[in-house]
């Protein structure tokens, strides 16, 4: 088994300023491993099939023979600025991210995986370099040239042939991409944190525009690449396509042609982003031989811990070494049952969802305000006013008689009406209380820390649902038409609520938070809006839940049985 190589204190590490085109040798400031020797390859060009020119940065071992291929793709810039330092202070929230200071952010490492015998590439996608080709996010062109890549790079005469993809986010979605081609170098895969149904996951939430960190995000590009003419609009985009049309359609990789290994993370923490599609992928993948990580704690924080790294190596030494290392006795699923902020417990299952989950109805009672096991005989109805600036809510909640875990996804059933509205907008969050009667804050998207346990939206004219893809407790929306409401017309609604993971121990309370605007909102700084805002409203006066009787409304939660 490889053994990672101790740096020599006495080279000085390489500044980033003096390296240029061509062949490089340079000293990387390896955290785990000192200041390692090796060499860079910088804007090594790779010319696709239609004749555009795409550039590479290698890495690779500063000695002789032939090694496996770690690689990375995105329009952020190959040479991007290292330690995700272009956030800055801005965002005070980021967590540890020990990394060499030649890591382009959300890239696997050079200072990591050189010394472990590994070669790093990263692919600046088209439209990201000094050429000025169009810059189109997301799609089946980029991964054509991902792809294109791929097989040179298992080639070169430093590759073994086998090459895996890595990353984080952006470099995820590329994976999903580029999987569902299944180039023939390409051996094995980890997709960490990254969505791939861009209207469900970004640039709509339950049918609801995000106007915060999508548009953020778009733009943030079009600032990275002032010369790039040519870049894909996706403000008009989200304007322009408001259903899920062949537009959307187009941005979404076929998971299940993915066949190759994979090590897929994901997170509770990222709703709104990366959460649900990570598990989509996992689930719909084709891949017979496929492992997932999930945690509850902050994305790039736990994507640079040595403790995933070492999971990362030893799943690539077993696929694009053929080093017999027990990767096999992995758990197929290993997953944080969270208990508090950073705390909680880690645990093994064979599948996701997790094969033993019961589902469990909650009954809302608009009477008292409680969420119990029995249906509510009773009819009643509670009313908010979803255009207050304050309290423009309504809050059910149960106390728990004994230690329940609720891990994956739930479902939230309502009868609602508007008084004066032919449409609502309804944003769902469900929170932790503890004994003391004091929320129990989680790391949340994007890295802020006062986050809650799991989020939902849903516009109610999208209400209309995919019976084919729909489960108990993941209702899958259609949103290719509007239903809208009628005068005072009461209607049933069922939201999907993101995935997660949580330890509700004996006396501690669950609450479910139904309101007109954000539950949890961002802190965010002018210019940056880093998290998920839905400001195009469509909701106007009082919003009417009704419960009992023939009103059967609930939260259907995933309790997990204690052995």
């Amino acid at each position: 088994m490889t053994k990672q190589m101790l740096g020599n204190p006495k080279l000085n590490v390489t500044p980033i300023d003096s390296v240029s085109d061509g062949t490089n040798h340079i000293v990387v400031d390896s955290v785990q491993c000192g200041n390692q020797a090796m060499i860079m390859e910088k804007n090594m060009p790779v010319t696709m099939q239609d004749g555009a020119v795409l550039y590479v940065n290698a890495f690779r071992p500063n000695k002789s023979g032939t090694f496996p291929v770690v690689i990375s793709a995105d329009t952020y810039g190959k040479d991007n600025k290292p330690k995700i330092t272009n956030m800055g202070a801005l965002w005070p929230t980021l967590g540890a991210i020990p990394t060499s200071s030649f890591t382009p952010e959300e890239s696997p490492d050079p200072g990591y995986w050189v010394p472990n015998d590994y070669v790093v590439v990263k692919v600046a996608l088209r439209g990201s370099t000094d050429n000025n080709n169009a810059l189109y996010p997301w799609g089946l062109s980029e991964a054509k040239d991902y792809a294109e890549v791929i097989e040179w790079a298992g080639v070169q005469p430093w590759s073994n042939g086998n090459v895996g993809t890595n990353g984080v986010s952006y470099l995820a979605v590329t994976q999903w991409w580029v999987a569902s081609l299944n180039p023939s170098h390409l051996k094995a895969m980890i997709p960490w944190e990254g969505l791939n149904d861009m209207y469900r996951e970004i640039a709509f939430h339950g049918g609801i525009p995000d106007t915060g960190f999508y548009r953020f995000w778009y733009e943030g590009i079009i600032a990275r690449w002032p010369e790039t003419h040519d870049i894909e609009d996706l403000k008009a985009a989200q304007q322009n396509h408001p259903h899920f049309d062949d537009y959307w359609k187009g941005k979404q990789a076929n998971l299940s042609a993915i066949q190759i290994p994979m090590f897929v993370c994901a997170s509770w923490s990222t709703q709104g982003l990366h959460n649900r599609g990570t598990f989509e992928g996992f689930k719909q993948a084709s891949s017979t031989e496929k492992w997932l990580k999930i945690h509850g704690r902050k994305e790039w924080e736990t994507y640079y811990a040595r403790e995933s790294l070492e999971q990362q190596k030893d799943f690539f030494d077993y696929y694009l070494k053929g080093i017999d290392n027990d990767w096999q006795d992995t758990p197929k699923v290993s997953y944080e049952v969270r208990d508090k902020f950073y705390q909680g417990q880690t645990k093994s299952a064979s599948n996701y969802p997790l094969p033993d989950t019961e589902p469990t109805p909650l009954y809302l009672d608009a009477q008292h305000m409680t969420l119990n096991n029995q249906p509510i005989q009773t009819a009643s109805s509670v009313s908010y006013d979803s255009e207050a600036t304050e309290n423009d809510e309504v809050r059910f909640s149960k106390t728990f008689n004994e230690n329940t875990e609720l891990t994956g996804n739930m479902k939230l059933k309502l009868w609602v009406s508007a008084q004066t509205a032919d449409d609502m907008d309804l944003f769902v969050g469900i929170k932790k209380i503890n004994r003391q009667d004091e929320e129990v804050n989680f790391p949340d998207f994007n890295h802020i820390e006062n986050g809650q346990v799991a989020t939902g939206w849903l516009r109610v004219s999208h209400r209309e649902l995919d019976q084919n893809k729909s489960t108990p407790l993941q209702p899958w929306h259609t949103h290719e038409s509007e239903v809208k409401l009628n005068t005072d017309e009461i209607v049933p609604v069922e939201i999907e609520i993101l995935p997660s993971g949580t330890l509700f121990k004996k006396d501690e309370s669950i609450q479910v938070v139904i309101k007109g605007s954000e539950v949890v909102k961002g802190n965010s700084t002018p210019g940056m809006s880093t998290r998920y805002e839905h400001s195009d409203t469509v909701n106007q006066g009082i919003h009417t839940i009704y419960t009992g009787d023939t009103y059967d409304s609930h939260l259907l939660v995933p309790v997990i049985p204690n052995h």
